[in-house]
């Protein structure tokens, strides 16, 4: 039997992709083309945009089913022993196919896989490329084994294995359980030819033994498998929200959408960390302008100032300037390190956000999800629109620590990367007070986000797309909890806040100093102690005076109002209130059934609620049905933002910043 030289078939392949047709060829000198075929997606350009990795969910197909088989050195062993540790590709292939859309293919994509192991660690670590032969009466190991040795030139890192097995009745119920319809080819006499026909398949199967997808000829491609490898690594690390209910899609937090340290299950003993570098971390910008004229499912029209039009130029300035750190005093601090894309463009990790060297904040950052519909700004509402909105962060000694508008402007002036953005922003308009606002506006505007399971079958009227006690929850939140008479809801959307401002003595709490004798202290996973209130205080900086809308008023009943938030995406953006101080959204339920805290100037609609456990259970449910579909894509576009990093270029390098 002779083997058809994989070496061949490569060269094939590499031909078809730039002649754009494969040839046939035979081991015989006088010969020449034989026929010329259609080729496959996968030895070309994938032709159409991948959607973003992490954007969508793979759902297990089944369970990947076992059998026994024979390794390139002849030792025997598992699939499910090869499927350990990593998510698996299994091709099943034969060596002397001669169909360049079959076998073949299916190895020229291995290939390319294998090329990009080998210069993405992480992709090495996470992924295992298995060949398993049809055909294991001509395909012993040492076969598989030379077939291997082809593909080389794709080096060492990552792996690749060449299967085969013992016989072809160990073969057959692999071939059933995974579906592969073959047939051998019989001579005129009826023996065998040794030519086999299958439709191709690739299966992808994750660690825990379930299929997550599985490719025909049409979907085998580089970049679509690249792209669902992906979604599974950033799902693997994704924090999923329990339910003792129905476990459906209104329990699902996004993929994308979780500190890169996260520490939930911290308090137990049994916590092991999930810190993620942020630099592994990838994305792919979205359209943000289409998103922003057409929202999602649950939203109204985008607001646009007629001086301030959304353009596709203006968005993408304002997104660079939102992740630039050099907009900092130092050269350190972006918008986006207070409002972070995968904590609900808020901050999870701390009650109240820390600015410019370590400096604190006294309020927790809002989210900017949706902040388009916002008639007033900041907790205090002292804003009114975007353009105005972003020079208090610019320019606050605990934010971003700039002097002066001008310090802020001549700097971009002098940054090489902006030169040219502006003007094409703003029709020959530069860098100035004015164009900066609208620059970042216009990108916040386009953080809009709905289309929840709510919104689907609330507004889109399907009936399954809720959970049963995410519906009970709806009528708690719309009848005895009275939560919609200031997170409001229409007949044709819900931006889930009334604009107004409202005492609910949280603040009246802090301000008073009302606190418990003791405070329990996490020293480690699963250990606490009860320390003395005053210990921590006298220890700590005292916090600053905060009376909310008061300070922008001047009148003394608007003392410890706070602008009412939306609800929209609220299971991302914990800690909760203006100053964080109520972790979970059940603590924020069992405050407002308790009717809050008591004070002279405590809203009138803040009164004790009487819900039950279950009440308050459903309650949250609900709350975390609230949750945009389309949060992942957001997250992701942001991933792909440039952060500004300081060069040799810039204009503080040589004033003597260079450290930062």
């Amino acid at each position: 039997m002779k083997v058809f030289s994989v070496g061949v078939i490569l060269f094939g392949c590499f031909l078809a992709m730039f002649e754009t047709s494969a040839t046939s060829l035979e081991n015989n000198s006088t010969s020449k083309t034989i026929e010329t075929i259609p080729l496959a997606p996968g030895f070309g350009s994938l032709g159409y945009k991948m959607a973003a990795a992490g954007s969508y969910k793979l759902p297990p197909l089944g369970d990947a089913a076992d059998g026994k088989i024979l390794d390139e050195q002849g030792r025997e062993d598992t699939l499910h022993n090869i499927y350990k540790g990593k998510y698996t590709l299994l091709s099943f292939i034969y060596s002397n196919c001669k169909d360049v859309n079959g076998c073949p293919l299916a190895s020229f994509v291995f290939y390319k896989l294998k090329t990009l192991m080998k210069k993405d660690p992480e992709l090495a670590d996470k992924l295992r490329l298995a060949s398993l032969s049809f055909d294991p009466e001509h395909d012993s190991p040492e076969v598989m084994r030379l077939y291997g040795a082809n593909f080389k030139f794709a080096g060492d890192k990552g792996e690749w294995r060449f299967l085969t097995t013992p016989s072809l009745a160990a073969l057959d119920p692999i071939l059933q359980s995974y579906n592969q319809d073959i047939q051998r080819e019989m001579s005129v006499n009826g023996e065998e030819t040794g030519d086999i026909s299958h439709i191709l398949r690739v299966f992808l199967v994750d660690p825990k033994l379930k299929v997550r997808n599985i490719y025909s000829l049409g979907f085998l491609h580089p970049e679509v498998i690249l792209a669902d490898i992906k979604t599974l690594i950033l799902e693997d690390d994704a924090y999923k929200i329990s339910s003792n209910d129905e476990p459906d899609q209104d329990h699902l937090a996004p993929i994308l959408s979780v500190p890169g340290d996260d520490k939930d299950g911290y308090e137990t003993g049994s916590y092991t960390t999930r810190s993620k570098s942020i630099t592994a971390r990838r994305g792919a910008k979205a359209d943000l302008l289409a998103l922003a004229k057409n929202p999602p499912l649950g939203l109204p029209a985008v607001p646009e100032p007629e001086t301030n039009p959304l353009t596709a130029e203006k968005i993408e300035l304002g997104r660079r300037l939102f992740f630039d750190r050099r907009l900092s005093f130092n050269d350190t601090f972006s918008c986006a390190i207070c409002h972070i894309p995968e904590q609900g463009f808020a901050n999870n990790e701390l009650a109240m956000a820390i600015g410019i060297e370590g400096r604190s904040h006294r309020r927790n950052s809002p989210t900017l999800y949706n902040v388009a519909y916002n008639t007033s700004l900041f907790h205090d509402g002292r804003e009114e629109t975007l353009e105005q909105q972003i020079w208090g962060p610019l320019l606050a000694h605990n934010e971003m620590s700039n002097p002066s508008v001008g310090y802020v402007i001549n700097k971009i002036k002098k940054m090489p990367d902006y030169k040219g953005l502006f003007e094409k922003a703003f029709d020959g308009g530069g860098v100035n007070m004015r164009n900066l606002g609208r620059a970042l506006a216009d990108y916040q505007r386009t953080l809009v986000s709905a289309d929840s399971s709510f919104d689907r079958w609330y507004f889109g009227k399907q009936e399954d797309a809720l959970s049963k006690k995410a519906q009970r929850g709806f009528q708690i939140f719309s009848g005895k909890g009275r939560c919609s008479t200031c997170h409001t809801i229409s007949d044709k959307h819900a931006l889930f806040t009334d604009q107004k401002m409202h005492n609910t003595g949280i603040g009246y709490n802090e301000a008073m100093g009302i606190k418990p004798a003791k405070e329990r202290v996490v020293l480690a996973p699963g250990v606490f102690v009860d320390v003395d209130t005053a210990i921590i205080d006298s220890v700590g900086e005292k916090k600053a005076a905060d009376t909310g809308l008061y300070e922008i008023t001047q009148n003394p009943d608007d003392r410890w109002k706070y602008k009412t938030p939306s609800l929209r995406n609220v299971n991302l953006t914990a800690p909760y209130m203006h100053n964080g101080s109520l972790q979970t959204l059940n603590d924020v339920v069992s405050f407002y059934n308790k009717g809050g805290v008591a004070n002279d100037l405590l809203d009138p609609l803040i009164t004790p609620l009487n819900l039950s456990d279950q009440e308050q259970s459903d309650l949250v449910t609900f709350l975390q049905a609230l949750t945009g579909s389309n949060v992942d894509t957001l997250v992701s576009d942001a991933f792909d933002a440039p952060i500004g990093d300081l060069t040799n270029s810039d204009p503080n390098w040589a004033h003597g910043r260079s450290e930062y």
